[in-house]
C-alpha cells in the first residue's frame, strides 16, 4: 500500500467527495418530444425525464433533477413536480439509485454519482439547460441526497429544493446555491428537531441564501409547500 494513503496532504479524489464532472453544453442530439421518457442509459432503474410542451431546445430551459426517497423510484417521485413542470415549462429529470436508496446514504459517493453525471450529460446533449436555473430536489433520502450533493456542486447547481431531509453530508463545498428547505412538524420518521432545524442553523451560519418552511404535517411532502418551492426556483426566470 502506498504511503500516500495515510498522508493528510494528499487531496481527496473529487469524485469520492461527490463532485460532478457535468457542465452545461450546446446540444448535439435531437430533442425529445413532450411527455415522459426513459433516457435509455441503463438496463435497470433507468433515469426518466418529463419534457413539457413547447420547449424550444435552442433557448435556455430550467431543469430540476428530482431524487426519490429510500425504497422509491422515478415513477413514485415524479408526481411531486410533474404537473408543475408541465405548467411552468421546465425539464424534470428523475434519476434512480442503483440500490434501494442512494449510495451516499449507504456508504459514500459511487455509482449513483456516476449515473447522475451520465444522465445530466444526456439531457444537456438534447436541450440547452439554463445554468442559472438548474435545481436539485428531493424528499426524505432524496432530500438528503439533493442537499448534500447540491452543496458539493453549488458551482453547477443554482437552487436546492429539499423536503424532509434526514442528514447533510458534505466534504467539499463549492458555489452558493439558493436553498429551499421544508419539513413537517409532525414527522415521526425523521423528527424535525434533529434534522431540518439543525440543517437550517448550519446553512445560515455558512451564509447560504435560505428559505426555510415548517408545515403542520407528517413525513410527506406538502403540495402547497411544493408550489412555494417552484415559485422560489422560477421567481427570477424570464423567457
Amino acid at each position: 500500500m502506498s504511503s500516500s494513503a495515510f498522508d493528510p496532504t494528499v487531496a481527496l479524489d473529487p469524485r469520492l467527495a461527490g463532485r460532478l464532472a457535468f457542465l452545461p453544453r450546446l446540444p448535439g442530439k435531437p430533442p425529445l418530444p413532450p411527455g415522459r421518457h426513459a433516457l435509455g442509459l441503463f438496463e435497470t432503474r433507468d433515469a426518466m425525464i418529463r419534457v413539457p410542451e413547447h420547449v424550444d431546445p435552442r433557448l435556455p430551459t430550467p431543469l430540476v433533477v428530482l431524487f426519490h426517497g429510500g425504497g422509491g423510484s422515478a415513477e413514485k417521485i415524479l408526481p411531486m413536480l410533474e404537473a408543475h413542470a408541465d405548467k411552468r415549462g421546465f425539464l424534470l429529470l428523475a434519476p434512480q439509485s442503483l440500490h434501494p436508496t442512494w449510495d451516499l446514504v449507504i456508504a459514500g459517493n459511487g455509482p449513483d454519482r456516476e449515473r447522475l453525471d451520465r444522465a445530466l450529460a444526456e439531457v444537456a446533449d438534447r436541450f440547452l439547460i439554463d445554468p442559472g436555473h438548474l435545481a436539485f430536489a428531493g424528499h426524505s433520502d432524496g432530500g438528503s441526497y439533493a442537499l448534500s450533493l447540491g452543496l458539493t456542486n453549488g458551482d453547477r447547481v443554482s437552487h436546492l429544493i429539499v423536503s424532509s431531509a434526514g442528514f447533510l453530508s458534505v466534504q467539499v463545498q463549492a458555489g452558493a446555491p439558493k436553498v429551499f428547505l421544508s419539513h413537517g412538524t409532525r414527522d415521526e420518521q425523521i423528527p424535525i428537531d434533529r434534522s431540518a432545524r439543525n440543517h437550517a442553523r448550519l446553512l445560515r451560519a455558512a451564509g447560504y441564501d435560505l428559505t426555510y418552511v415548517e408545515y403542520d404535517g407528517p413525513h410527506a411532502y406538502n403540495p402547497d409547500v411544493v408550489s412555494q418551492a417552484v415559485d422560489f426556483f422560477l421567481g427570477d426566470f424570464f423567457v
